[in-house]
């Protein structure tokens, strides 16, 4: 209970004292007029030294208080902005003016008055009538206004809230982010819808899952690694453009562009196929740029990028060649691969299977250098099992990944509709499995029996909005943009 930190004793106290004068420190509501940003808005013509003939109830909590004899300044900040509390003990009287003197930084407050501006040009409320509407017991950090601890700030995201105002951006631009997606994939004929997040088997992406356990039906469920299959058994159903929102749960490691819960938005849309979908990401990703930021150039540590379609499209093989000199048509097996690799001086962590060795070649050498929105496209059919084949050359899959900033934050294919395609492609993932590589697609049997039924030619696409989110913030860490990302146990006695 901290009964040893003296600031908070000191609080305590002052607590207390309220109590006595028969007054409540935490009132059940507040009726507010206006918001720190309309009187900033309304008032913004009123000239230094003069007075309004507005009366305003305002609400908020106070970050600074200046106390000057018989006059004091406050600070109170709500959810909009700022506007500075002036209370006198000529107008509050001195019993209620001492009270008004014991407020603390971090107290919230609700205070009626008049609108003015000082003669130094500042836009104040005369305290006519205060309230206290919530004593805090705990200060502020030290220097509220730049709160940088990283590990208070992650831990503790109420104080990074209240301390920079860059994380309150960013947390207001992520929802408006999502809000946009919405209208956009609205306005295109989607339907928004939900599939199950506890699931009987996971799948539709590579990774490994949590596990959980229901008890009344007596079985292991997993944690959904993504919405893909559920998604198209609706498009086998007859809803022939679907999207879902929501979170979705890989058992992986922690980076700044990996956490283990995370938001993505998944579509399919029948009669599609991945060039539709391309053209769909960069208009939509334009759209909610535009619509969110106000421009379509951002900035991304320290990098002006443009976000107008077209974008450029890049083939998987090609852009492999360009940056490492590598064709992967030419070394078809994992020795072959990682002895060429070798040969030419190429530093690049081993990987349990080919598709995944050239995988961490794009990784290493070629994702760094996508700066500019990028599409890579036709991918080796190893690296996806859910995707249509490649006409021409049946090694390779009709899938891309956008990028932008060096960082991908989607997926994308024409969707494998052959379910006896599906099944072989189901049966090369177990035996990767059993060859040690740990994330990939189990065998979905009820997935196959509805794909048997019958399923039109789709393309499908995933987003990222953690990752779109950081670029468009200029983020350069996940845990930017997550309110409450997955941090590891406090340490015995640390912070």
């Amino acid at each position: 209970m901290d009964a040893s930190n003296p600031l908070r004793e000191e609080r305590l106290r002052k607590l207390r004292q309220w109590q006595q004068r028969g007054i409540d420190p935490y009132p059940t509501r507040f009726a507010r007029t206006h918001l720190a940003e309309d009187l900033q808005k309304n008032f913004r013509d009123l000239p230094a030294g003069s007075e309004s003939t507005t009366h305003a109830r305002v609400a908020g909590r106070v970050t600074a208080r200046r106390v000057m004899g018989g006059a004091s300044f406050l600070d109170l900040r709500d959810g909009s902005g700022r506007i500075q509390l002036h209370g006198t003990a000529d107008i509050l009287g001195d019993e209620r003016y001492e009270l008004f003197t014991q407020i603390d930084i971090g107290d919230f407050l609700g205070v009626c008055g008049l609108v003015f501006r000082t003669k130094k040009g500042e836009l104040s409320v005369r305290v006519e009538e205060f309230t206290l509407l919530a004593k805090a017991l705990r200060p502020l950090p030290e220097k509220w206004h730049g709160l940088h601890d990283i590990e208070i700030r992650y831990r503790q995201r109420y104080l990074d809230l209240i301390a920079n105002e860059h994380a309150r951006r960013i947390a207001i631009t992520r929802s408006r982010i999502v809000s946009a997606m919405r209208r956009f994939l609205d306005a295109e004929g989607f339907l928004e819808v939900e599939t199950p997040i506890l699931q009987p088997l996971y799948g539709g992406a590579s990774a490994k899952p949590f596990t959980t356990y229901h008890n009344a039906l007596d079985t292991t469920l997993y944690l959904r690694i993504s919405d893909e299959l559920y998604l198209k058994r609706l498009i086998i159903g007859g809803l022939e453009k679907v999207y879902e929102i929501g979170k979705d749960f890989r058992n992986e490691g922690i980076s700044t562009k990996h956490n283990p819960e995370f938001t993505q938005m998944e579509c399919y849309w029948a009669y599609a196929d991945y060039n539709d979908m391309m053209a769909l990401t960069e208009r939509m990703i334009f759209q909610i740029a535009k619509e969110v930021l106000g421009s379509t150039r951002i900035l991304y540590q320290g990098q002006e990028i443009d976000l107008t379609p077209p974008w450029r499209r890049v083939g998987f093989r090609e852009a492999i060649v360009e940056h490492t000199g590598i064709d992967i048509e030419r070394y078809q097996t994992l020795s072959e691969l990682r002895a060429e690799i070798a040969r030419r001086n190429l530093t690049v962590d081993p990987q349990p299977t080919w598709g995944k060795q050239v995988d961490e070649l794009l990784k290493t050498y070629v994702e760094p250098k996508l700066i500019h929105p990028t599409f890579v496209l036709d991918y080796p059919i190893e690296l996806s099992p859910l995707a249509k084949k490649k006409r021409d050359n049946p090694r390779f899959v009709e899938r891309f990944e956008p990028f932008i900033g060096a960082m991908e934050f989607g997926n994308a294919f024409s969707e494998l509709n052959d379910p006896l395609d599906q099944r072989e492609r189901f049966l090369a993932q177990e035996a990767m499995h059993r060859a040690g590589d740990e994330e990939t697609q189990p065998l979905d049997e009820d997935f196959l029996t509805a794909l048997e039924y019958g399923m039109p030619p789709t393309g499908g696409l995933g987003i990222g909005i953690d990752r779109l989110t950081m670029i468009l913030t200029d983020a350069p860490s996940i845990r930017e943009v997550i309110l409450f990302p997955a941090l590891r146990p406090k340490s015995e006695g640390g912070a």
